[in-house]
C-alpha cells in the first residue's frame, strides 16, 4: 500500500504542477469559452484574484505531493479545489469527467491512506 499511496501523490503532485504552472505563467492559450462555461469563469475572472489563488495553492499542494513532505495537510488542503473540479465537470463540462473522478478517488485514496494522522482531529472531546 506504500508503494500505491506514493504513487498515487506523485501523479496528483504531477497533475496539480502541470495544470497551475500552465495557468500562472500563460504557457497555453486559454480555449474560446461559451454559455454557461463563459458565465462561470467571467465570474472567477472578475474577482482578480480566484484563479491566481487558486492555481498558487495547487502549486504549493503540488509540491508538498512531489517532496512527500506535508502530505496529509496537502491532502485536506487541495480537497475543496478538487470537490469544485468534479462538480465544475458534472454540471458545465463533463468532458472532463474521467480525469476529475480519477483525481478526486485519488484524494479519497491519500485520506484513507493517512487516516491515522487525521483521527485526532476528528475526536470529540
Amino acid at each position: 500500500m506504500k508503494i500505491a499511496a506514493i504513487i498515487v501523490r506523485v501523479l496528483m503532485g504531477l497533475m496539480f504542477a502541470f495544470s497551475s504552472v500552465v495557468v500562472l505563467f500563460n504557457l497555453v492559450p486559454q480555449p474560446e469559452l461559451s454559455g454557461d462555461i463563459k458565465t462561470f469563469m467571467d465570474g472567477l475572472a472578475v474577482t482578480g484574484y480566484m484563479m491566481t489563488t487558486v492555481k498558487i495553492i495547487e502549486l504549493v499542494c503540488a509540491i508538498a505531493f512531489l517532496s512527500g513532505m506535508f502530505v496529509p495537510l496537502a491532502n485536506v488542503v487541495i480537497f475543496p479545489i478538487n470537490v469544485n473540479i468534479l462538480l465544475y465537470h458534472v454540471f458545465l463540462a463533463p468532458e472532463g469527467l474521467v480525469i476529475s473522478i480519477l483525481l478526486m478517488l485519488a484524494n479519497l485514496f491519500l485520506a484513507y491512506y493517512y487516516r491515522d494522522k487525521y483521527m485526532h482531529i476528528l475526536r470529540a472531546k
